[in-house]
């Protein structure tokens, strides 16, 4: 595996200044690209999950986290309140509250759940400077969150799901899990106490780790207990992966939560008529966009998967003569929606353009033949050549090898 953090600013796919502080990475224009891929791939496997996508404020005030517990119990890691107009505002440190905010915004019936709400959403936490480092752990990241809204029948399959789209998108991207936790609470853990690290009953949190256990056990996936790592709400999955110098670290997670739902007064009209109160369900597919960032980039060196590729097709005109060709591949290609840059002829020989370009998936060649004739011709990265085929049935391929149906087809 590689360092991400040196490969990434070597690639120009990120960096930091010291005026915008540690842990506050940007983005380069490859290191964007990639990010939006990833972004439009799971926006794309939420919508098909049934997910309806929202957008909330990274700030509230500091009442909303008294309620949702955060503030007794995970305040050491929020960052200080602003004192604005007599009130005080907080960078968010989780998005859960406000999605329970929308939820309660609304009546709901029984026939409406499960209400699952997605957003790629800004979070930020107050971490030391010695902890952070590279993209793996920052303080504003953007985090594929979600949180389902369901009946207590439905906590199960709603929690399956999540995982199984976990799975999916690990293989989609081509990364591995190193291990499965079910996080619990401590064994002498003591619920409801204000001097505990847990809120909520212990009913509650039996209830709720029995039913990831078997969500687990379903599913046929080795995982070891680990007690004392819940969140202060309830128990959770974590999937952990390895970064490039064997450290491991926690990316995506599926949660159940009886307390916040009772914290925040949730309720449903059951098939009886009566108010309910519904289970939520946090889940991150991706986790945090950086952390996942940077998992490709050490398993991948750089050679993303074609879906993902910073630059997916570039253009290499042979010699002058051709420039006018590659222009107009590239505006097709654009068209087609691909990511295509132009490799010209003064920027050195073909060999040299070839492996300066040698992470795009595709290197798409225009000599005299193919110029005169309206073909291209096509190198792999890995090394494989397709015949000099039309300019348009070319890049139809290409769309379709760079997208990520492809890769669940197997193509």
């Amino acid at each position: 595996m590689y360092d991400h953090r040196k490969l990434g600013r070597e690639l120009g796919l990120f960096d930091s200044d010291p005026l915008i502080g540690a842990g506050l990475p940007y983005w380069l224009p490859a290191g964007a690209a990639v990010r939006r891929a990833l972004e439009s791939y799971i926006s794309e496997v939420e919508r098909r999950a049934g997910y309806q996508q929202v957008y909330s404020p990274v700030l509230g005030k500091r009442e909303l986290y008294e309620i949702s517990g955060h503030w007794a119990k995970y305040h050491e890691d929020m960052y200080p309140p602003m004192d604005m107009g007599g009130e005080q505002l907080i960078l968010r440190p989780s998005i859960c509250p406000h999605h329970a905010l929308m939820y309660r915004s609304r009546s709901h019936s029984y026939r409406e759940l499960p209400l699952r709400y997605s957003e790629l959403g800004g979070q930020y936490r107050a971490e030391l400077s010695g902890a952070i480092g590279g993209l793996s752990r920052v303080r504003a990241m953007q985090l594929n969150d979600a949180h389902i809204f369901c009946r207590l029948d439905q906590v199960a399959s709603e929690a399956a799901s999540a995982l199984s789209l976990i799975n999916q998108a690990y293989a989609d991207m081509g990364i591995s899990a190193s291990r499965y936790v079910l996080a619990l609470p401590a064994e002498d853990a003591k619920f409801g106490d204000p001097s505990s690290k847990y809120v909520g009953d212990a009913a509650s949190w039996a209830q709720a780790a029995s039913l990831l256990r078997d969500v687990l056990e379903a599913a046929g996936i080795d995982y070891e207990e680990a007690p004392g790592d819940a969140a202060f709400y309830g128990p959770k999955i974590d999937i952990q992966l390895e970064d490039s110098a064997g450290r491991e670290f926690s990316l995506s997670t599926v949660q159940i939560d009886f307390h916040q739902p009772a914290a925040f007064g949730l309720e449903y009209i059951g098939a009886d008529g009566n108010k309910h109160r519904p289970v939520m369900v946090h889940r991150a597919i991706v986790g945090s966009i950086e952390r996942a960032m940077a998992q490709l980039i050490e398993v991948h060196g750089g050679a993303f998967p074609a879906w993902l590729a910073p630059v997916q097709v570039v253009v290499l005109p042979i010699s002058d003569d051709e420039e006018k060709r590659a222009a107009e591949v590239a505006r097709r290609a654009v068209d087609r929606g691909l990511r295509v840059e132009v490799a010209h002829a003064d920027e050195g020989s073909l060999g040299a353009r070839i492996r300066e370009n040698r992470l795009a998936p595709y290197q798409a060649v225009i000599g005299a033949r193919e110029d005169g004739a309206g073909l291209l011709a096509v190198r792999e990265r890995d090394g494989g050549r397709w015949e000099p085929a039309p300019i348009g049935e070319v890049l139809d391929r290409i769309a379709e090898l760079s997208s990520p149906a492809a890769v669940r087809s197997g193509e």
